[in-house]
């Protein structure tokens, strides 16, 4: 077991395929990898929510329920058939949130899309499915919004039973007013009225789920002004070009913005046209003259881009939030909002309060937070790129598509460090930091993140100053001749697995492996933290329950990092085993004796606070046993 990653890196060089590419892992085991089901083959897989045995999968076409009791070998209960993008997910007791933001969503749920530009029939925002049965969901509810829901974060305040709160944050324009009353474009974060520069949050009574309504519209963006970003990577602005003149040369059409000229994406062009024809109170499809009134107010709309409203005022910020983790046991949250990574204080969860805001330059979209366990660190993700590029090349800077980490102090981040995958992937291989999840090692900051087509990264950031690698799984890429939307859109920890969502190639699960970094007594110890339910986004407190496992971690930790005496170290493993086969009051005395022990001899060592986890746990077990 050593210490030292695999040299050279068997990541590199990985032999590419859709379901039959080659695979590198390192103190990981694949448990199973289970292929989409027909229906949803070809299609976009995106975020995993977890209640008892099931894993929910979202898909841009709606979800996947698989049963995991036998992890290697998933059983589908049922895969539910729902066009909208990009169907985020989250679950609590018997009610399903799925969020809804593209054009194309329909309320019924029907795979004939949506032609007209502004429809009655159109879904944009959250569906609530009542899944008591959970292979015949039921829909209960549906709560539009003025711009959908790119992703949604669900809040269970644990000083409300009845209710359950929902941050939506969507980031797409805003709809029609004729759509959907009270929607209003206005590009001022000063505006009341504005759709824009603000959250929704929904307020769900458990009991009558038809209920949930919005309840406020928080503005936690007001006062920002918009962040210094970084340049491209140069051969990104060299392909930049190559795509502007081809864009130019075939009719496409190419705009402004704060870096630059750009190609206009589809979906903002197919969004304006239905603007143009909605203006013209028009139907169907746009016309030729509807293409031409669009080529001349490109100069207004690149205009727009880059100058501020009032010309001597700043850029305002960003108008939403990517997406929005929420930790009710520490009252706070984390919103990675495009340019900034914001803290929230969540006490009153129908009103959340912006405490602070950090940007950073060597960021180019900050798309989701992790909470430490104690509530004393956050780690913000940057999705450079979107998701969609090669962003973890050779020539790729490593401050750039990463990780950065904070402490928190009075309610304040302090910067720290920054962690990226450390094997560079292919120019065929869409590669930027992504979801992921804390894993429940006791006494350290240990997670696991999917990176799309970089694969799974495990990592260590308990020093905050010096995060590492410490195991890993990765693929070949799903097309090697051209860059492909693929890989792994989450990796979490659930009940003693890693569970990931392979958008092309299905639902993946893996185990830790004991290593040099991980023991097998705090694999076990992990695996003694059990959810009913998991939403990574509504991030849970970790509670160990008392074990011999959680003991041995303490030990194995205190082993690793020189903080006893090896024959110290050798005494407690013994007193741990004899006090396990006894009973009663033996066990109970010989593990106290040892908690008082610990208790004196942390007074003078350099890791106290280890010595009084291991006391602690050893006392838990005594009274647990008596």
């Amino acid at each position: 077991m050593s210490p030292t990653p695999p040299s050279p890196d068997p990541r590199i060089g990985l032999r590419g395929g859709e379901m039959n590419a080659a695979e590198a892992k390192w103190n990981m085991r694949v448990v199973s990898e289970t292929p989409p089901p027909p229906r949803f083959l070809g299609k976009v897989n995106s975020d995993i929510a977890f209640i008892g045995n099931y894993a929910i999968q979202g898909s841009f076409d709606g979800y996947q329920v698989w049963d995991i009791s036998n992890p290697a070998h998933p059983s589908l209960k049922t895969a539910y058939v729902c066009p909208g993008s990009q169907s985020d997910v989250s679950v609590y007791k018997n009610l399903l949130f799925v969020s809804g933001e593209s054009l194309n969503g329909r309320l019924d749920c029907g795979t004939g899309g949506v032609t007209e530009a502004v429809s009655s029939a159109r879904l944009r925002g959250v569906r609530i499915f009542d899944i008591t049965d959970i292979a015949n969901p039921r829909n209960v509810a549906n709560v539009q919004t003025c711009r959908g829901s790119h992703t949604h974060t669900l809040l269970v305040d644990p000083k409300d039973k009845n209710n359950v709160y929902i941050y939506i944050s969507g980031s797409s324009r805003v709809r029609s007013s004729t759509e959907l009353a009270g929607c209003a474009d206005i590009p001022s974060p000063t505006d009341p009225n504005s759709a824009l520069f603000r959250i929704e949050v929904i307020k769900v009574p458990l009991a009558h789920p038809e209920q949930a309504a919005i309840v406020s519209s928080p503005r936690i963006f007001n006062n920002l002004t918009a962040p210094a970003v970084h340049s491209d990577a140069p051969e990104d602005i060299a392909n930049n070009r190559k795509m502007v003149d081809a864009a130019r040369a075939n009719g496409g059409f190419v705009w402004t913005t704060r870096t630059g000229e750009r190609v206009m994406p589809g979906f903002i062009v197919s969004q304006l046209l239905d603007s143009l024809v909605t203006a013209r109170k028009g139907a169907g499809v746009p016309t030729s003259a509807d293409t031409a009134k669009l080529r001349q107010i490109i100069p207004e709309l690149s205009a727009h881009n880059v100058q501020p409203l009032d010309p001597s005022a700043p850029n305002p910020g960003p108008t939403q939030c990517h997406d929005i983790t929420v930790y009710p046991a520490a009252g706070l949250a984390g919103g990675a909002c495009a340019g900034y990574g914001l803290l929230l204080d969540i006490k009153d969860p129908a009103h959340p309060i912006r405490l602070a805001a950090a940007a950073d330059s060597n960021f180019s979209y900050w798309h989701s937070a992790t909470f430490n366990n104690g509530g004393t660190k956050v780690l913000f993700s940057d999705e450079w790129g979107g998701g969609t590029q090669a962003k973890c090349r050779d020539t790729d800077k490593r401050e750039w598509g990463a990780d950065a980490i904070f402490t928190l102090a009075n309610g304040k981040p302090t910067f720290h460090s920054y962690y990226k995958l450390p094997a560079p992937q292919t120019r065929q291989e869409n590669c930027v930091a992504h979801n992921g999840s804390l894993i429940p090692i006791p006494g350290r900051d240990i997670m696991v993140q999917a990176w799309y087509q970089g694969g799974v990264s495990v990592f260590d950031w308990t020093d905050v100053d010096h995060p590492r690698e410490i195991a890993f799984f990765d693929r070949g890429p799903v097309d090697s001749t051209r860059l492909t939307l693929a890989g792994s859109w989450s990796a979490y920890w659930y009940n003693g697995l890693i569970v990931s969502s392979e958008i092309v190639r299905g639902l993946d699960i893996f185990e830790l492996t004991p290593s040099a970094f991980i023991s097998q007594n705090e694999i076990d110890a992990a695996k003694t933290v059990k959810f009913d339910y998991l939403n990574v986004q509504g991030q849970q407190r970790l509670v160990w329950p008392p074990s011999f496992a959680l003991a041995r971690a303490y030990v194995d930790q205190i082993a690793r990092g020189n903080e006893l005496s090896e024959a110290r170290v050798s005494a407690l493993r013994a007193t741990l085993s004899s006090a396990e086969s006894a009973h009663g009051a033996r066990r109970s005395s010989a593990l106290l004796a040892a908690a008082s022990r610990l208790t004196t001899e942390a007074a003078s060592s350099h890791n106290a606070a280890r010595l009084h986890m291991l006391a602690a746990a050893m006392r838990d077990l005594a009274r647990a046993g008596s």
